[in-house]
């Protein structure tokens, strides 16, 4: 096992972790999340329920926890970016690196879905709380590469805050988009006028 890297145990574990929550997801897009129960998302994924119980005590944490678990990559991905790599371009290469598979244009049955299922209030709840931790994570992440303090310092905090906010407007303007768009571009630009500090589009 190469230093800083998951072992196979660790892998193995993520692997089905992701498979429990896309099985959830899919699932509630396709019949609503009041009629999927853990027996069915268990199935999906090829697990037991147990084994489901193991890894999600909610079917909103199950739904929500593959965006938490990408900006959790994406803060180890800045951690082991080239140290002389300026801030904004690791972070963006962090995150853009969870989202390699978003270049192609969606089903817009599946957006529209998504959208809807997005207001059931359960999965707002999770996601607002789930939100605290991994901000507070990418924010470590973004200190130990400045030298800053992520407890008493300002600046790691607002560059994981307005990067985590380029993010959700990334997946606003996703799911809204009507005709649809692909998700890895929106948030590349998204990324880019943050970095650029949003530069006043009527100046040009």
């Amino acid at each position: 096992m190469t230093k800083g890297q998951p072992g196979l145990r660790e892998r193995k574990k993520a692997a089905t972790r992701d498979a429990i929550s896309w099985a959830a997801l899919c699932l509630a897009v396709e019949r609503g999340l009041e009629n999927v129960r853990v027996e069915d998302i268990a199935a999906r994924a090829g697990v037991s329920p147990r084994t489901y119980n193991n890894y999600y005590s909610s079917k909103a944490e199950a739904i929500v926890s593959r965006q938490h678990d990408r900006i959790r990559q994406a803060a180890e991905e800045l951690r082991a970016r080239p140290a002389g790599e300026p801030l904004w371009e690791a972070l963006t290469h962090a995150l853009l690196a969870r989202f390699e598979g978003a270049t192609e244009e969606p089903d817009p049955n599946w957006t529209a879905a998504v959208r809807l299922l997005l207001r059931e209030p359960s999965l707002q709840a999770e996601l607002t709380r789930g939100a605290v931790v991994v901000r507070s994570g990418l924010a470590a992440a973004v200190a130990a590469r400045t030298g800053t303090d992520a407890t008493r310092d300002l600046y790691p905090k607002l560059v994981a805050a307005a990067a985590l906010a380029a993010l959700q407007t990334a997946d606003d303007h996703y799911l809204a988009a009507d005709p649809v768009v692909p998700y890895q571009p929106l948030l590349t630009e998204a990324l880019r006028q943050v970095a650029a500090g949003l530069p006043d589009p009527s100046s040009h």
